[in-house]
């Protein structure tokens, strides 16, 4: 994890992220493949955690076998369009402590305004990761991870499903330190701020609100 942004290529992402760009993908599929999706961009954000060994005895002989180091790693979803990734990345590493930082994008400034805020105990000592379907602007994200350092994280790194090159531009120069791990870097914003292809407001389809 060291460049500052990962685009994981792998078939089976970009399948299904063509099948949640579609228009015509309902809501309960939408909401599976983001499950699906999740848990596929998980594995590659936690690909180099920190190890240790401990000693554990197989039916045939005690060996010293593999295990994560540290605390409990802590997943913050940034609400609400967060959850949908949440939910997928928890089903691979279900002892994970859970977060919530709520921001919403005041329509006409494209500014964040915080709502809520409920994260773990001893942010300094978990790796952090954040989850947000969207990386469009880059204000929303930059926010959650000023509030996340300011609870004490030190080690974040940030989760999306689609980024805009200028998010991942806001991204870098205010939090020069968090990886990004994404599914596609689009090609634009529009107008309003919305990714161009993108696949629409992701919060929208996943809850059916639209």
């Amino acid at each position: 994890m060291t460049d500052h942004l990962t685009i994981v290529d792998h078939p089976l992402v970009q399948h299904k992220l063509t099948l949640m760009r579609d228009q015509t993908t309902s809501t309960a599929v939408f909401r599976q493949l983001l499950r699906e999706i999740s848990q596929l961009l998980a594995y590659e954000i936690t690909r180099n955690l920190p190890m240790t060994t401990q000693t554990i005895d197989t039916p045939l002989q005690p060996m010293e076998a593999p295990v994560l180091e540290g605390k409990k790693l802590a997943l913050i979803s940034i609400l609400r369009a967060g959850n949908g990734l949440l939910d997928g990345v928890l089903e691979l590493i279900p002892s994970a402590r859970v977060g919530f930082v709520g921001l919403y994008r005041d329509e006409v400034t494209l500014q964040p305004v915080q709502y809520y805020f409920k994260v773990p105990e001893n942010l300094e000592d978990r790796l952090v990761i954040a989850v947000d379907p969207m990386l469009a602007t880059g204000n929303s994200s930059a926010a959650a991870i000023d509030l996340l350092k300011n609870a004490g994280a030190t080690n974040i790194r940030f989760l999306c499903l689609l980024a805009a090159p200028e998010g991942v531009a806001r991204m870098k120069e205010a939090h020069p330190d968090v990886p990004i791990v994404t599914a596609s870097l689009d090609e634009k914003l529009n107008e309003k701020g919305y990714i161009v292809p993108g696949l629409g407001d992701a919060g929208d389809r996943m809850f059916g609100t639209k």
